[in-house]
């Protein structure tokens, strides 16, 4: 507790020295690194339990590592392997283990595909050997090892194939695979952004299965954009994009017997127009496990299948009125019972199942959320978790017992917890950060969550911070339309309250997010805190629709996304105008992607009480919008018209009175341009004066090089000429 207490101090220091003897906060120091903090990289324990491995790189010789280092001492016992050892690699960006450790994958020279997938040349390291053997001369997908590490699986140009490492044999599994066709073993674009999830294979535990999903994308829409590079001719980039209401690509599952070299295809059962977004062996090597979604996705079937009879029986049925989320937390114990996460009784919680599926209990219980689960130790029979027991902005760490009683908190500090743990569940590594506090990393026992020892914090940087004008964000919540929405504020420096000072909101507002955490600064935060110091009072606010505050405030936003949470924007925005210290005439909101969507429609939903706004990469239209993400809300265009058109910012352009500036890049293949180019010439048609900007290729990050730098100045210029700063207040900075 003291380390907590000094950085706090520390931190409180640097907001109260005199500002003459601070330096400004300018974009620069944002965007060229000054406000790095340090992590530990690519942590994980190894499975004895006693040691943890992390990736270091050596910016001086420019060589990656993997450190070993000791639980119990905190000491370095060796360096696994150094790149710096290897002839035939430089560096590696990643690495996986094998499930026995003996092998180990090295990730060089990755390319993004698009927001999660990548290819890259991989190498497999051999540990008792120490000798390195490449898995392809060409870019690949996905190589993963089997559980005995004697094999490698991997996808190549939409195919599946299996390499014998002791042999080099390489065994092509599927040979159907096509670009904008079939995809076997990897998912398509629509899956990967929103079932989050590349792989589409898993080994079993035995090594002698391996499951996929094969992608039928064939009657998908396509979309294209032009990739206007360096050259003389543009080039065009096409890919398969279900829109919300169109067509969604067949997905069916597969097994392939390794030792047979044959592929079987599994029937789940009677479904039309369905999602696969999990596939899991259990501790069974002849079961598998499939999570299967209607289109809708308000109903989901866990699905078991027996790999010797390819016969599938449904376990366990999730419905909901709205939506059901598609859980990650499914862990098979020992004796193939499961843990399972669910929001059914209006919270999502952890329950224990039966391997029949029977409900054996359910572990947690309130009203607070379970926010992530970490595993379960049978020697104990103790369950940890994560959740926002100690206030929707915060995160601590907890065990309980599998039977739901001896509940403990593990972690003492306030704001957000993250743990680690070693493979034995004898210790955790602890990350924690607040609003004051960048990320630091302790040891603890996992039965108690007792301090060991620290390991890393980032005082450097909070003594980098000492150097200019910081104000910390003051968190507190804001009664509108009946709720306490989360809200945190950052006031200029040497603040008046009997001054007035513009208000400036930033949110996102996506269902299920979450934009007010008490956490450290994240890059938009450092410009916020730019604006804050030029004498703007910046604001985040969490409406109706958001996560972490139960399902009934989540999930009522369905079928009618962009009207609940802009009137309780709206809402806020008005009420923080009323106080005394607030220029009611000088507000403005930004967004960017969901906040696009939601800034624009603030703006003209109410019009009276915003004088500007800025959209970055916004959805104009839901019907834009991929059927995914879209359906889960909105059900489809053609069973919901209304909902997708009485709030789409298309239809309120007539109402558009204050300076807009809408942004967005050309090559972003989530949102797409379409949406602001449509936004346009809705604005030309209404004869409505605006601002825009293209970034030429830039996805939907918009970065690479200068971009970001020059994207946040152009915002900042566009803020300092519209929303004015009183005279009186500015000489007061």
């Amino acid at each position: 507790m003291k380390l907590v207490y000094g950085l706090l101090a520390l931190f409180l220091t640097a907001s109260s020295v005199l500002t003459a003897q601070q330096k400004e906060l300018t974009l620069e120091d944002i965007w060229n690194g000054t406000f790095r903090q340090e992590r530990l990289e690519s942590l994980q324990s190894l499975n004895n339990g006693k040691e943890y491995v992390v990736l270091n790189f050596d910016r001086e010789s420019r060589t990656s590592s993997i450190d070993v280092f000791s639980y119990k001492t905190g000491k370095k016992t060796k360096t696994l392997l150094s790149s710096g050892d290897l002839e035939e690699i430089k560096y590696f960006q990643d690495f996986t283990f094998s499930d026995n450790e003996s092998k180990i994958i090295l990730v060089t020279d990755l390319e993004y595909i698009f927001r999660r997938s990548t290819r890259g040349i991989f190498y497999v390291y051999d540990v008792n050997t120490k000798s390195l053997q490449k898995i392809s001369d060409q870019k690949i997908q996905e190589p993963t090892l089997s559980p005995n590490g004697e094999k490698v699986a991997y996808v190549h140009e939409n195919n599946i194939y299996v390499k014998d490492l002791s042999s080099e044999e390489i065994t092509q599994v599927t040979e159907d695979g096509e670009e904008n066709k079939i995809i076997n073993g990897v998912t398509d674009w629509v899956y990967e952004e929103e079932f989050s999830f590349v792989k589409a294979f898993e080994w079993n535990k035995t090594g002698e299965k391996i499951a996929f999903l094969k992608f039928d994308e064939t009657e998908v829409p396509e979309f294209s954009m032009d990739v206007y590079g360096t050259e003389l001719y543009p080039s065009k980039h096409t890919f398969k994009y279900p829109k919300a209401g169109e067509k969604n690509s067949e997905v069916s599952l597969h097994l392939y017997d390794v030792s047979e070299n044959e592929i079987s295809d599994v029937e789940l059962g009677d479904y039309n127009d369905f999602y696969i977004p999990r596939i899991e062996w259990t501790n069974d090597a002849n079961v598998l496990s499939a999570q299967v979604l209607n289109r809708h996705q308000n109903v989901l079937d866990l699905i078991f299948v027996d790999a010797e009879t390819n016969e599938a029986e449904v376990v366990l049925n999730e419905t909901d009125e709205a939506y059901v989320d598609v859980t990650d937390n499914l862990t098979f114990l020992q004796d193939n019972s499961f843990i399972w996460t669910s929001e059914k009784d209006g919270w999502n919680h952890i329950y224990h199942y039966s391997k029949t599926g029977k409900l054996i209990n359910q572990v947690t219980e309130g009203n607070w959320e379970v926010t992530n689960y970490y595993g379960f130790d049978p020697k104990t029979k103790k369950i940890f978790y994560q959740s926002t027991e100690n206030g929707s902005i915060n995160r601590d760490v907890f065990s309980i017992g599998a039977n739901g009683k001896n509940k403990k908190r593990l972690t003492d500090n306030t704001g957000q917890n993250s743990a680690d743990f070693s493979a034995d569940y004898t210790y955790f590594i602890n990350t924690f950060t607040s609003a004051t506090t960048p990320s630091e990393f302790t040891l603890h026992l996992a039965k108690n969550g007792k301090l060991v020892r620290k390991i890393q914090d980032n005082k450097a940087l909070l003594e980098k911070i000492a150097e200019y004008k910081f104000t910390p964000k003051e968190f507190t919540t804001l009664p509108v339309n009946g709720n306490d929405l989360n809200m945190w504020m950052m006031k200029p420096p040497n603040f008046d309250e009997s001054l007035e000072y513009p208000l400036f909101i930033v949110q996102y507002s996506g269902p299920g997010s979450q934009q007010v955490s008490n956490s450290f600064y994240s890059t938009n935060d450092y410009w916020f805190q730019m604006l804050a110091n030029k004498g703007y009072v910046v604001v985040a606010i969490d409406p109706r629709g958001t996560g972490f505050k139960g399902s009934d405030f989540k999930k009522v936003t369905q079928n009618e996304l962009g009207k609940y949470e802009v009137e309780d924007i709206i809402q806020a925005a008005k009420q923080l105008g009323a106080r005394e210290y607030i220029d009611e005439e000088n507000i403005g909101i930004w967004g960017w992607s969901y906040g696009g969507f939601m800034s624009s429609n603030a703006l003209l939903k109410g019009n009276d009480t915003f004088k500007m706004a800025i959209a970055v990469a916004p959805v104009t239209s839901w019907r834009f919008y991929d059927s995914i993400y879209t359906e889960r809300y909105m059900t489809t265009p053609q069973e919901n018209p209304s909902g997708y058109d009485e709030n789409s910012p298309l239809n309120h352009v007539e109402k558009l009175k204050g300076d807009y500036l809408i942004i967005h890049g050309s090559g972003d293949d989530n949102v797409h341009v379409q949406n602001t180019m449509r936004m346009v010439e809705a604005l030309i048609q209404a004869n409505k004066q605006f601002d825009w900007a293209i970034y030429p290729d830039g996805n939907h990050g918009i970065y690479g090089g200068n971009t970001r730098f020059h994207l946040f100045t152009l915002m900042t210029n566009f803020i300092e000429e519209h929303l004015i700063i009183n005279p009186n207040t500015k000489s007061s900075l």
